[in-house]
Order: structure tokens, then C-alpha cells, then sequence
């Protein structure tokens, strides 16, 4: 893929200490999308790592400039920023988001891809979540329900980071803090058709969860100004969700 083309696919990846996994997330990608989508671009975002997570993203961009992107927070701001920023850099009419600790099947994408021919959201459903049924699984059906009930979009799985988009429907958003897990609703607001899909769910191999109980905490929280929210991510903000330090660009 030379510089002047335009992707079919940009794949957007946040980092939070994920050293361990980087390098398997872009070969798995290269794996499925080299084949399937060969003109795709990755981008990784480094939301503040401090676990040479960025030095494997430079080695990576190094050894293939032309599909792997990478773009460094000057500190960590979170997934909501790292999805606002892989959007303002995509380049291709189609926009794919998944997490970097390799749970997400990117064999699932061209599935996905497939299915944004008549949809603008195309949404994954962890439908057989292979992580702890307390802590993480029982909180996200109680989180997908209040969301849906308050939205009116209802999703089995707002949670699940493996998505595809139209660009037109994510690129004018301006996501902060904790919104990506509004996505799919906010999103809609601009009429987009949005569709739920099964797919893969793995064991993380490596590292650690991030998250648990307190995500629902934060869900019911959000509801009280849920609407309000939705419709400011559809104004810029007066000043910027993220501050990026450096970039590795085609």
C-alpha cells in the first residue's frame, strides 16, 4: 500500500501496558487482514503505557510502515481518548475499533466488514465470554440493559471493543471520558443502522484486567446525564481529550 492510497479498513487498537500482547495483536491482524483486506492500515494508540508497550509499536511500524500506524498519549487518558484520536487519524471509509489484550478474534473482522455493506454499526456480542462470570460478565448484562432502556438502542454487548463503523459515523465524534461504551447509541444519533453479531471472546494469555466491578458503578452513574452526553459528542469540545507526544504515520 503506497503512502497516496486510501484504505479499505483502519483498524484502531488502544495500548495500556499491553507489551506482552503487541506484537501478537499485529501479526493475528496481518494473519486475517493481509489475505482478506491487504490495503488496511493498524492503528495502535499508547495510551500512556509504561511498559515499553511504544517500543514494540516503533520496532513494528519500522518493519512494516505501510499497514501499522502508532500514536503515543503523552499520558494516559483513556479508551474513550485513544478511540477519538485512531478515529481523527483513520483514512479509510470504514472504521474498526478491538482491544489489544487479544480476548477480540480479528479473524471475526471480515465478517463484520461484510456486514457494513447495509449497516453504519456493525457491533460484536461476546455471546460466551470466557472471563469471570462475577466480575466481569454479571456487571456487563446489567450495564447492556440500563443503557439500552435509557438510549432505546438495545445491544447484548456495548462492551465489546470488536465494532466496525462507516467512518461518516464515528469520525465527527468527540468521546469523553468513559463514552465509548456509549458508541453504538451515540453514534446512532446521526441515523446510522446499527446490527449485533456474534463473535469470538478468548481467555486473555497475558497481563491483566483493567476493569470489573466499578464499570457498572460508572454506567449507573452516567444515566442520570446519559442524553445529555450523548448529544455533546457531537460538539467539539474548547479544549483537547488527549495531548499526543508522538506519531508513526505512513
Amino acid at each position: 500500500m503506497r503512502v497516496s492510497e486510501v484504505p479499505a479498513l483502519s483498524l484502531i487498537v488502544p495500548l495500556k501496558d499491553e507489551a506482552s500482547n503487541v506484537v501478537a495483536v499485529v501479526e493475528e491482524v496481518a494473519a486475517v487482514l493481509g489475505p482478506a483486506v491487504p490495503d488496511y492500515e493498524l492503528i495502535l494508540v499508547d495510551d500512556g503505557s509504561t511498559d515499553g508497550t511504544f517500543e514494540h509499536i516503533r520496532r513494528l511500524h519500522a518493519a512494516d510502515p505501510a499497514h501499522v500506524v502508532g500514536l503515543r498519549f503523552a499520558r494516559n487518558f483513556g479508551q474513550s481518548a485513544a478511540f477519538t484520536a485512531g478515529f481523527a487519524a483513520a483514512r479509510a471509509p470504514l472504521v474498526a475499533t478491538m482491544d489489544g489484550d487479544l480476548q477480540n478474534d480479528p479473524a471475526d473482522l471480515p465478517r463484520l466488514m461484510a456486514l457494513a455493506g447495509s449497516h453504519d454499526i456493525v457491533s460484536g456480542w461476546r455471546k460466551h465470554r470466557q472471563d469471570a462470570v462475577l466480575t466481569r460478565h454479571l456487571p456487563s448484562v446489567i450495564a447492556n440493559a440500563l443503557i439500552g432502556l435509557v438510549t432505546g438502542v438495545r445491544l447484548h454487548d456495548n462492551g465489546c471493543s470488536l465494532k466496525v463503523y462507516r467512518a461518516d459515523a464515528v469520525k465527527p465524534l468527540h468521546l469523553r471520558p468513559g463514552m465509548h461504551r456509549y458508541l453504538p447509541a451515540i453514534a446512532s444519533q446521526r441515523g446510522g443502522r446499527v446490527t449485533e453479531v456474534v463473535v469470538n471472546h478468548r481467555p486473555r494469555r497475558f497481563g491483566t484486567s483493567k476493569y470489573g466491578l466499578s464499570r457498572t458503578f460508572r454506567v449507573v452513574a452516567d444515566l442520570v446525564h446519559l442524553r445529555r452526553l450523548m448529544r455533546e459528542a457531537l460538539i467539539p469540545p474548547p479544549s483537547a481529550l488527549y495531548e499526543i507526544a508522538e506519531r508513526l504515520v505512513h
